[in-house]
């Protein structure tokens, strides 16, 4: 799976427990016909186990690629076509940084699924979130844009093939502008945001500062249609 083509990407993130299976199948339509390059799929804590109905909607309703995006070494399912190897390399909790990740290697070594060895940065987004509160993770501020910085650097000296940056489901802000200007200025790998885009306006800011990725959430749980919107700016 291409994160690196020089095509800005969008794509919608689905926690499957904000959403009715009409919803889902909404989304998956919409993600079809905006082009979206990829669904994420997955939460920090899911609650209703209907994971692999949800992708089975999903997969009968557009071909776009679903990558999981796992809270946990639980939410792994062989029906996705990839799915983000998340280290938590903002915070101090070994869990997050490799221990989840040793549980779930013999998982994923028998999946088949698209691994995506993936560097995760946490963000202050103005309020704490279920991703700080389940990771035991203390969110870099927000205006601490060197933090950042040598954060993403490492990952990327450590081998990580994407960095993501977020400030986390339901923030109340999103990743500044200075902040991934400077991260994009430092690293090579392909940079994804997310965390507190709720407007076109928004992820058009991001992508304008040098994000490859613009992952959105909390706002197409009430309003699929934002996905054709937000689309439709990543080539402007």
């Amino acid at each position: 799976m291409r994160f690196s083509d020089g095509k800005k990407k969008f794509v919608p993130l689905v926690d499957p427990d904000q959403f009715t299976p009409a919803g889902i199948k909404k989304v998956a339509t919409f993600s079809e016909k905006a082009g979206a390059a990829f669904i994420f799929f997955g939460g920090s804590l899911i609650t209703k186990d209907r994971n692999s109905e949800y992708i089975k909607i999903l997969k009968e309703n557009c071909s776009v690629p679903i990558i999981l995006f796992p809270g946990n070494q639980y939410q792994i399912m062989d029906d996705a076509d990839g799915i983000l190897l998340l280290s938590l390399i903002s915070g101090r909790n070994a869990e997050m940084l490799i221990g989840n990740h040793v549980i779930a290697a013999p998982v994923l070594k028998a999946s088949g699924l698209d691994i995506l060895p993936t560097g995760y940065i946490l963000i202050d987004g103005g309020k704490p979130t279920a991703v700080s509160y389940m990771s035991n993770s203390t969110p870099i501020p927000h205006d601490k844009d060197e933090i950042a910085v040598c954060t993403a650097m490492a990952g990327e000296m450590l081998g990580l093939k994407l960095i993501y940056v977020d400030c986390g489901s339901g923030a109340m802000n999103p990743v500044s502008a200075s902040m991934i200007r400077k991260i994009r200025d430092s690293i090579s790998v392909p940079l994804i945001i997310g965390g507190g885009i709720r407007t076109p306006k928004q992820a058009e800011i991001a992508w304008n500062s040098g994000a490859d990725v613009v992952v959105v959430g909390n706002a197409i749980e009430t309003n699929p249609e934002l996905i054709m919107q937000i689309a439709d700016r990543s080539g402007k």
